[in-house]
C-alpha cells in the first residue's frame, strides 16, 4: 500500500468528509453518533497511513472504520433494558436496507434533513455548512461574520433540534419539496463560494468545494427541474466557476477580474452557464440568484475589461436589492456604481454601510480612498482590511496594494 503523508490525508478528509457522515448518519440515524466516529477514523488514518500506507479505498476504509467504532459505542453506552433496541439498530447498520426513489444520494437527503424548516434558516445553513462542506466551526463563523463560540451553540442546537424532533433522513415528497429549495440553494451557494474564496488557508481557491456546490445543485436541478431558480443558481456557479483559472497568477497571486488573462477563462463552462441563464429569461421568473448570474454575464461577455457595460450592472444590482436587500450586495453595487459615477459617490454610499467585521468591505473602501488620492485613510482602511482577512492569498494581495501607497 502507498504511503500518504498528513497532506494526503488532509485531502481525503476533504474529498470523503460529507460522503462519510451522510452514510452513517443514514445507519445510525444520529448525526452527533456519525460525525464524533468519523472524525475517530480520520485519527486513526493519521495515526496509521504515513507508516502503514493507506487501503487500496481510502474512502471505504474511512466508512467501514466509522461505523465499527460507532457501533462500539452505541454498545457501550446501551443500557440492559435497551440492550434490544440498540441490538435492531446495530443490525439495520449493518445491512441496510435498499431505498426507493429517483433520488439515492446520501449527501442530498443528509442537506433536506439539515434544511428542515423547524430549523433556524441560520441553523439550516451553518448545519450543512458543517456536515456536507466538512468546514470547521471557525470557517462557518467566519461565514456568517459571528464569533465562534456563538457558530459552535447554533450547531449544538441545531443537530439536537433534529434529534429531539425526530426529523427523518429523507428528500421530502413534491409537496414539501419547493417550500424546502430556498435554503438548500443558499447552503449550496455557501459551500460554493467558501471554495471560490476560501475564508482561510494558504490557497485562494478550494476547488473540491467549488466542485461539490456544482455537482449537489446539478442532482437538486435534476429533481426540480421547474424550479428556475435551482437553474439560476447553477448557471451563476458555472459563469463564477468559469473564471477560476485567471484569479491565481502561476506564483499564487491574487489577480483582480479588470487583470485576468480572458483567454484562460474556461468556455465550455461559460457557454453552460449563458445557456441555462437564456433558459431562465425565456421562463419570466425572475430571482436572486438569477439576477448575480446576469450580473456575470456581463462580466463573462465583455471581450476586455474596459468594454464592461458597468450602467446595465448597476441597474441588475437595483434589481437584487429589491428582492433580496442586504448590506453586502449594497456593497457590491457600490463597486459598480464607482465605474459609472466616481469613486466619491461610491464611497458615501460604502460609508453608510455596517460590515466592520467583513474585510472586503475595508478593502473596497481602502482602493475608493487610493483613486481619491486620500492616501492616509486608504492605508488605514487597507491595515483594517488585512486584520480581518484569513485567507493568506488575500492577506498578501492586500499588503502589496498596501505597500504600493509608500
Amino acid at each position: 500500500m502507498a504511503t500518504l503523508d498528513t497532506a494526503g490525508i488532509e485531502r481525503v478528509f476533504r474529498e470523503e468528509y460529507a460522503r462519510a457522515v451522510a452514510v452513517l448518519v443514514r445507519h445510525f440515524g444520529d448525526i452527533d453518533v456519525a460525525e464524533e466516529a468519523v472524525q475517530d477514523a480520520f485519527a486513526v488514518a493519521v495515526e496509521r497511513w504515513p507508516s502503514a500506507g493507506a487501503p487500496p479505498s481510502p474512502a471505504g476504509w474511512i466508512i467501514t472504520t466509522a461505523r465499527n467504532r460507532a457501533i462500539d459505542r452505541l454498545r457501550r453506552e446501551a443500557t440492559r433494558n435497551q440492550r434490544h433496541v440498540e441490538a435492531t439498530r446495530l443490525q439495520a447498520a449493518v445491512e441496510p436496507p435498499d431505498e426507493e426513489g429517483a433520488v439515492r444520494d446520501d449527501r442530498l437527503r443528509l442537506i433536506f434533513t439539515c434544511c428542515h424548516p423547524s430549523l433556524a434558516a441560520s441553523a439550516q445553513v451553518a448545519l450543512t455548512l458543517r456536515l456536507l462542506g466538512g468546514l470547521t466551526t471557525a470557517e462557518i463563523a467566519r461565514a456568517f461574520l459571528v464569533p465562534e463560540a456563538t457558530m459552535a451553540q447554533r450547531l449544538v442546537r441545531a443537530k439536537g433540534k433534529i434529534r429531539d424532533a425526530r426529523i427523518p433522513y429523507r428528500v421530502p415528497g413534491e409537496e414539501d419539496l419547493a417550500a424546502r429549495v430556498r435554503a438548500v440553494l443558499a447552503v449550496v451557494y455557501l459551500i460554493f463560494n467558501e471554495g471560490y474564496t476560501a475564508s482561510s488557508g494558504e490557497r485562494l481557491v478550494r476547488e473540491d468545494l467549488c466542485a461539490e456546490a456544482i455537482r449537489l445543485c446539478r442532482v437538486i436541478a435534476e429533481l426540480m427541474p421547474g424550479e428556475a431558480e435551482v437553474m439560476g443558481l447553477l448557471a451563476l456557479m458555472l459563469l463564477l466557476d468559469s473564471r477560476r483559472a485567471a484569479r491565481v497568477s502561476a506564483g499564487g497571486d491574487v489577480v483582480l477580474l479588470a487583470d485576468q488573462d480572458r483567454t484562460r477563462w474556461d468556455r465550455r463552462l461559460m457557454a453552460e452557464g449563458l445557456a441555462l441563464l437564456e433558459e431562465c429569461l425565456r421562463r419570466g421568473r425572475p430571482g436572486p440568484y438569477q439576477i448575480q448570474a446576469a450580473i456575470n454575464a456581463v462580466h463573462c461577455t465583455a471581450t476586455t475589461a474596459a468594454e464592461t457595460d458597468w450602467r446595465r450592472i448597476v441597474q441588475l444590482y437595483d434589481e437584487l436589492l429589491e428582492l433580496s436587500p442586504s448590506p453586502v450586495v449594497a456593497l457590491h453595487r457600490a463597486v459598480a456604481l464607482a465605474e459609472v459615477a466616481g469613486p466619491d459617490t461610491a464611497l458615501s454610499l460604502v460609508d453608510a454601510l455596517d460590515l466592520d467585521r467583513y474585510h472586503l468591505f475595508h478593502a473596497i473602501r481602502a482602493d475608493l480612498l487610493r483613486r481619491l488620492g486620500r492616501t492616509a485613510e486608504a492605508a488605514a482602511a487597507y491595515d483594517a482590511a488585512i486584520a480581518r482577512a484569513e485567507n493568506a492569498a488575500e492577506r498578501e494581495f492586500l499588503r502589496r496594494r498596501r505597500q504600493r501607497l509608500g
